[in-house]
């Protein structure tokens, strides 16, 4: 009986002894899951790309396949500001900058901290399209889906002069023109009221052509103004949210127009900043134009274009804006205001956004 249970034993111990050293024959080879990825292939397919359309139908989507070998994840950058990270290596991503631009974009695969990578460069086009607007057509109050009136004593910002007020007789719309009044008359706390629209909350955009078709008012110390802010002002105040001035004149230097951007370290007199002479630009309509994106935001009056900002993810331009429409009165910038000024009008014919 000894014997027989020895055999057996003896045989199970074997049997151990074979099953562990053919599990461990193996041990030098790493695991799969520790695998840097290898083979990294990215296909970019253009959306209605043909012979005729190399660039694409005007869309701007774009189908990306990334593959690779032993990756668990991809990163891919853009080349327009922004990075996607994904696991499924199938994905569509739309481009928005108006025109025919090139972007280099730059892909990774990973697997558990290793890496491979590669570039290319893809060029695609978007037709520019409308994607909000006022025309001021409509007589009456500006459209309370578009805009809020801001309603402030003097003084609460740049030392102004005005009251901001929702009354007709600062702001009205009127044969297919925004009127925004400036008025000299004793009001609430001061001696001018004046009006302030702002589509924050109701409007709102990343990137984009903003065009404005508008007339100055006369008078030193007169300050018109159609900008925009940064939509997360109220979280991280300014400058820290960003200013980008597209139409802003004073009175005591005519036909001239400034077109600044204010950002943290380069607010207040910031040298972000360009000017053009605009001769009659208090008796006669111009077109005052921003085109924003990524890379840049390029500044032009009348199609003339006068000032380029070398944009990047360094500045707070590559986030949601709102816009402003304005007319301060003296300030830190208008001064002091001609003592025969009795009123003036800031009229505006339209503004547009395009993607």
């Amino acid at each position: 009986m000894k014997k027989y249970l020895s055999r057996i034993n003896l045989v199970i111990v074997l049997n151990c002894f074979l099953f562990i050293s053919c599990s461990g024959s193996n041990s030098d080879e790493p695991a799969a899951e520790n695998k840097a990825p290898e083979n990294l292939k990215v296909t970019a397919t253009i959306v209605g790309a043909s012979v005729q359309n190399p660039n694409g139908d005007g869309t701007g989507v774009v189908n990306f396949t990334l593959s690779a070998a032993n990756a668990t994840s991809y990163k891919i950058t853009l080349g327009n500001g922004e990075t996607k990270e994904v696991t499924n290596g199938s994905f569509s991503y739309t481009y928005t900058a108006s025109g025919a631009n090139t972007y280099v974009l730059y892909v990774s695969a990973y697997n558990a901290g290793k890496f491979v990578s590669t570039s290319l460069s893809i060029t695609v086009l978007v037709e520019s399209k409308l994607i909000w607007s006022d025309e001021f057509n409509t007589d009456g109050a500006p459209d309370a889906s578009k805009w809020t009136f801001q309603i402030w004593d003097p003084g609460n910002v740049n030392s102004e002069l005005q009251s901001y007020t929702n009354r007709p007789e600062n702001t009205i719309v009127q044969g297919g023109v925004l009127k925004i009044k400036a008025i000299r008359e004793k009001y609430g706390k001061g001696d001018f009221t004046s009006g302030r629209l702002e589509s924050n909350g109701k409007f709102d955009f990343t990137y984009g052509k903003i065009v404005i078709r508008a007339k100055l008012p006369t008078g030193v110390g007169t300050w018109p103004a159609v900008w925009m802010l940064g939509s997360n002002i109220g979280s991280v105040g300014w400058p820290a949210c960003g200013e980008v001035d597209i139409l802003e004149s004073v009175g005591k230097e005519m036909n001239v127009n400034h077109s600044s951007l204010h950002s943290p370290g380069r607010s207040g007199a910031t040298p972000d900043t360009g000017t053009i002479n605009v001769p009659n630009d208090n008796t006669e309509f111009h077109i005052y134009t921003a085109d924003w994106r990524a890379g840049y935001i390029k500044f032009y009056v009348d199609d003339k274009l006068y000032y380029t900002f070398v944009n990047s993810d360094k500045f707070p331009f590559n986030k949601n804006f709102y816009l402003i429409v304005n007319f301060a009165m003296g300030g830190v910038w208008g001064g002091p205001v001609d003592p025969n000024f009795t009123s003036s009008t800031f009229e505006v014919d339209y503004i547009r956004v395009y993607n």
